[in-house]
């Protein structure tokens, strides 16, 4: 009989249990995370270029926190991703390259990221597109993500390149050609999450969404490519000759690269073929975020789940003298990034320096999970709460080792590894036309931001490959393996 008793009393308090922790997981709110690869501040919301059209990422910033003034950790692929789902600085984790995967790293093996930190405490992990750079983060193995879904991808490509670039690489390409929305790739990574959604997901929910436009090759079909004129009004504006006052050790960082340079899209009549064809690959994943969001509605979830949508850099387009990203001007660095959804404020537009490494501890802090010391970044729900609200730290951009790129809300100071300098009053010259590092009443404000400065930066991690940039003790300069004379050409320049 007490047998019987204590197995009744148990049965119950089990059930008690399973009860608790059902409504413990009811409460916690589910999270969207939207990626967007290569995206600069030309989105609509944010004002980078006149034209653009973009209203399901405009409608979504109205019902959130948008952020002014965010910035990249480092403007390439790998380290800014791993970055931002690690929560360390690519000056701490040695990751400036497109390789290493932190799972190769010995010391980075175990870290722990911001998907495996959330299923500690309930959360699925879902994940289709690119949220890390490439295949990483996709196999089982890589303990990153419980289900796995569609993987970013072109889609659809002509038959032969639509523009033969110096590079000849088969990923530098841009234009028109006949093909479907349906039929690119991003187009399946949205049906996929819109699948998950209307069929249900398993609660709290980490839903992943990684877009692979507008990275190029930039193909567009023909009813985005027809909302941008064809004219100059579409460029984006130049200073003739902008590198003029810049050192030479800017170029280091992009020395050579698959992305031509201004130049040769002007001397080849491309320049507003491949503006306006980002342009429409932007709006094109407007509207793939906008299928998305309208799934979330139907699946009842949009009151209960945390929406959070960034770029993981920007891209320039001409904008002094170059095209692709690797460099710390705010063309390379401003991202996209709101919030929405419970615990934050709408319709608010904040124009504190923020960090895309600000994101894992922001939403630690949302959701009420214990706080992980280890991270490098701080939340943002203070701005989440009040736009208005103090934000003592800049946000600091590397690109490879001891070269960084710091912004606050005036300022944008960069220190390259040779010790030269570029400073910008972002209020007076938005376009970062005029450095002024070499004058002499500015060295107060130089002295100032350099404390903010990484006192110490990381050495690249065993296996970096690909866009590696080091500098010796004798100053000598090495690009992926191979020595820069200090009177070498600039590729594609001179």
């Amino acid at each position: 009989m007490l047998r019987y008793a204590l197995r009744h009393i148990l049965s119950g308090l089990l059930v008690l249990m399973m009860q608790a922790a059902s409504i413990q997981a009811a409460e916690k709110p589910n999270i969207l995370f939207i990626a967007i690869d290569d995206q600069n501040d030309w989105i609509g919301c944010l004002g980078g270029h006149p034209l653009i059209q973009t209203p399901n990422i405009d409608k979504l910033a109205k019902r959130g926190t948008l952020f002014l003034n965010a910035h990249c950790q480092s403007p390439l692929c790998n380290p800014s991703r791993t970055s931002l789902m690690t929560g360390k600085r690519p000056d701490t984790t040695g990751i400036y390259g497109l390789a290493p995967w932190i799972r190769d790293v010995d010391s980075l093996k175990d870290i722990v990221t911001l998907p495996q930190y959330l299923r500690k405490f309930g959360y699925r992990n879902y994940t289709t597109g690119k949220i890390y750079h490439g295949g990483y983060g996709r196999r089982k193995k890589d303990r990153e993500f419980d289900v796995i879904g569609t993987p970013a991808t072109v889609g659809a490509r002509p038959k032969k390149p639509l523009v033969k670039t110096p590079s000849g690489h088969p990923l530098v390409d841009w234009g028109v050609f006949p093909h479907k929305d349906e039929d690119k790739g991003d187009w399946k990574v949205a049906s996929w999450a819109v699948g998950q959604l209307d069929r249900g997901l398993q609660e709290p929910f980490f839903l992943s969404v990684g877009f692979f436009l507008p990275h190029v090759p930039c193909y567009a079909t023909q009813k985005w490519f027809d909302l941008y004129p064809e004219n100059d009004f579409v460029l984006p504006p130049i200073l003739k000759n902008d590198r003029s006052d810049t050192p030479r050790f800017s170029w280091y960082l992009h020395w050579k690269l698959p992305e031509p340079r201004l130049k040769f899209l002007i001397e080849n009549n491309q320049w507003q073929n491949l503006v306006r064809s980002y342009l429409a690959s932007t709006s094109f994943v407007d509207s793939q975020v906008g299928r998305v969001l309208d799934a979330l509605e139907r699946s009842g979830h949009t009151d209960d789940t945390i929406i959070v949508l960034w770029s993981d850099h920007g891209w320039h387009l001409g904008e002094k003298e170059i095209t692709g990203k690797n460099s710390l001007w705010d063309r390379s660095t401003r991202v996209p990034l709101i919030f929405a959804g419970p615990g934050v404020r709408a319709n608010q537009r904040c124009v504190r320096p923020a960090e895309l490494l600000d994101i894992y501890p922001t939403l630690i802090d949302l959701l009420g999970l214990p706080e992980k010391k280890d991270l490098e970044g701080h939340s943002l729900k203070p701005q989440l709460c009040d736009a208005n609200a103090c934000r003592e730290w800049p946000a600091i951009t590397t690109h490879n080792h001891d070269n960084h790129g710091l912004r606050t809300e005036r300022w944008r100071y960069i220190r390259y590894a040779d010790g030269s300098q570029e400073l910008y009053d972002m209020k007076n010259d938005a376009n970062e036309w005029h450095n002024l590092a070499g004058k002499p009443e500015y060295a107060s404000v130089i002295a100032k931001l350099k404390k903010y400065l990484p006192a110490k930066s990381a050495k690249p991690a065993p296996g970096s490959a690909h866009r590696i940039l080091t500098v010796d003790e004798m100053g000598n300069v090495v690009w992926e393996g191979e020595p820069i004379g200090k009177n070498d050409p600039i590729p594609e320049i001179d």
